[in-house]
């Protein structure tokens, strides 16, 4: 696919390199292509999408090391993360939204998708400062595969050790990347929000407020993500007491 320059807002850390994080970034994105309506957001078996599935966490080895885009993802070490924030299908009132429908809990560290038959998946989430300056209804425009990472020349400012990433070389996808396995973007008609959802390498950071970035998620976990939401889905980012009740007569400017 052919790329073109736009800025992008997201945020992570290294994890094999310095503890360093970010807000800001800036990436060559994939040209916006519409393609799968709502309706054909849940990509799992045709079987799961009749019956919604099983309540529960999934099976732990959902978070085992795999193979994925030619890089070896390590396992995460579950028993050390909060069971509360590993993948999940709970009961959930989606009525009147779309399947795929991806509503963010900034407050609970939780995003869900929405389901038929009264039922999301839910994911844990670490949220960052960007995480919780937006919040609204957009679509997702673009998807990317293991994303390149373009530090802007304000973060290469405070951080020497980004310069050979300048000059809109990058940083290549790899495990080192912090943008993660995936990326989803989100845009209210035209305009692209700067708000992302994206993995992390940092698995210690879900179910926490850490100090930058906007929406991440394991690894592991929005490689599933990806999968289950088409382009063009609905995204519903949701502060403080507000209820995904809030917007059941609003829709997003498409």
């Amino acid at each position: 696919m052919k790329t073109r320059s736009n800025p992008l807002l997201f945020g992570v850390c290294l994890a094999a390199m310095a503890a360093l994080s970010a807000c800001t970034t800036t990436q060559k994105q994939a040209s916006i292509v519409q393609t799968a309506p709502m309706a054909q957001a849940y990509v799992a078996p045709a079987e799961e999408i009749k019956s919604g599935g099983p309540l529960g966490p999934v099976e732990l080895t959902a978070y085992d090391a795999f193979e994925d885009g030619g890089f070896k993802l390590p396992k995460i070490p579950v028993n050390k993360i909060d069971p509360q924030f590993l993948r999940q299908r709970v009961v959930y009132n989606g009525e009147g939204f779309e399947p795929g429908t991806v509503v963010v809990d900034t407050n609970n560290h939780f995003l869900y998708v929405i389901e038929p038959r009264g039922t999301a998946m839910r994911y844990g989430i670490g949220v960052g400062k960007a995480g919780f300056a937006w919040s609204g209804e957009a679509q997702i425009k673009d998807k990317q595969h293991w994303p390149k990472w373009f530090p802007p020349v304000e973060m290469i400012a405070r951080r020497p050790e980004l310069k050979p990433y300048g000059n809109e070389v990058g940083m290549n996808p790899g495990l080192q990347n912090p943008l993660g396995a995936r990326a989803l973007y989100l845009y209210q008609g035209k305009k692209d929000t700067l708000f992302r959802l994206h993995g992390t390498p940092e698995w210690w950071s879900i179910g926490k407020s850490v100090s930058s970035g906007c929406i991440r998620l394991m690894n592991q976990d929005v490689v599933d993500l990806y999968d289950r939401v088409p382009m063009n889905a609905r995204v519903i980012v949701l502060q403080g007491k507000e209820t995904l009740q809030d917007h059941r007569r609003s829709a997003p400017q498409s």
